[in-house]
């Protein structure tokens, strides 16, 4: 399993961006990322300067890939 420490909410975006999600809107500090692909589910993004690393996880599992995946796109 890869290390998910000091990973800020912009670059999470980017990343999950590169996998086919775009920012739709945002709700007070939450971004709403959306995937134009049958089946997948939103993500919410906290706005904040880090994200916690069980957050992140689930954002991650969410999206249907592994962690490992998500550390590999840059």
């Amino acid at each position: 399993m890869g290390k998910l420490s000091n990973v800020s909410a912009r670059e999470a975006v980017n990343r999950f961006a590169q996998a086919g999600y775009f920012v739709d809107h945002q709700t007070g500090s939450h971004m709403i990322l959306y995937n134009p692909k049958p089946g997948a589910l939103p993500l919410s993004i906290p706005n904040h300067k880090e994200l916690a690393p069980g957050l992140l996880r689930a954002q991650i599992k969410r999206a249907g890939m592994t962690i490992e995946e998500f550390i590999k796109l840059k």
